[in-house]
């Protein structure tokens, strides 16, 4: 493998890992807060959708991402009441966002645009266009250095540095600040936080929303930055992967910053080689491609080693009187 081909890779990584990472970091409020929530992926769909209609329709990619994150925080209010409010089960409210977006997001853009559920390609303003760095071209002669900065560092799209700048943002939030502090408390016992005087509700809906602003831009990066629309399915279990790298991180966010750009390094080099010749053997293109999902449920069935969840994650609080 070449110098060349090893940036393209990377390039792909950090690209394909974006939607991963913000998930994941949106799962991570969430059930720091104690609030499980495996409806990730209705989040991301929803806001895909959206976004993707949106910029279509008013030719700005801006006023799409706008909409996506409104869809995606609709859906987090619905899993909110349910699971905050009602006291209901978690993992069944999660399990309906996500048949919910699946059937509603094929339905409306098959009665909105008659394209088979999808929404027409998006072109020029209704897309995230790419930064171009300071003196990028410039110092792409420049060994090492300069291929590194122009391909690996510049040419990304907005979407990519702000999910990046969200892993410190969310480390000095969640460890270095009073409602971080609380935030994991309510995770943790959230009758003490309640004995405290603080809103044990009020800090779990706070969780709620920021995880559907995440999961919203997540998806919004989908439709329109990494293609070019809206497809039907066309997270294709992201969601589920980045709870799997939330696990893996064992919730915390520069190791989660860690588990999505292996999982985005293996989906780059499953779309990189189809076919991998290993010398003694080929690895065939179908192994490449179920490569992300297969290390998806080897971390599942629990090779990573200890992890242990928030002590109060998954069960609604009743305030005693």
């Amino acid at each position: 493998m070449d110098f060349a081909t090893l940036l393209q890779i990377l390039d792909s990584t950090i690209r394909l890992a974006t939607p991963l990472l913000l998930a994941c970091l949106a799962g991570l409020y969430s059930e720091r807060a104690g609030i499980f929530d495996i409806g990730l992926e209705g989040k991301m769909l929803a806001a895909a959708f959206l976004s993707a209609a949106v910029a279509f329709v008013t030719g700005s990619v801006w006023l799409g991402l706008l909409a996506g994150v409104a869809a995606s925080m609709a859906l987090s209010a619905i899993h909110g009441l349910a699971s905050i409010t009602f006291r209901g089960n978690q993992l069944i409210s999660g399990v309906a966002i996500n048949f919910l977006a699946s059937g509603l997001t094929v339905l409306i853009a098959q009665a909105w645009f008659s394209q088979g559920g999808r929404t027409p390609s998006l072109s020029g303003a209704g897309r995230f266009s790419p930064w171009e760095w300071p003196f990028a071209e410039a110092i792409i002669p420049v060994p090492v250095v300069g291929p590194v900065y122009s391909e690996l560092v510049s040419g990304h799209t907005a979407i990519v540095y702000l999910a990046l700048a969200m892993v410190p943002i969310s480390w000095y939030v969640l460890f270095r600040t009073r409602f971080g502090l609380r935030l994991r408390a309510v995770g943790e016992n959230p009758a003490a936080v309640d004995t405290a005087g603080v809103s044990v509700v009020g800090l779990r809906f706070a969780a709620v929303a920021i995880c559907g602003v995440l999961c919203g831009i997540a998806g919004a990066y989908l439709a329109t930055s990494l293609q070019a629309g809206f497809v039907k399915e066309m997270t294709a279990g992201r969601g589920y992967i980045a709870l799997a790298a939330l696990i893996f991180a064992k919730w915390r966010p520069w190791y989660a910053l860690y588990a999505c750009l292996l999982f985005g390094f293996l989906q780059a080099i499953a779309l990189r080689f189809q076919n991998l010749d290993l010398g003694l053997f080929v690895v065939p293109v179908e192994f490449m491609d179920a490569l992300p999902y297969i290390l998806t449920v080897v971390i599942l069935a629990g090779f990573v080693g200890k992890a242990i969840p928030p002590r109060a994650g998954g069960q609604p609080y009743v305030k005693e009187r």
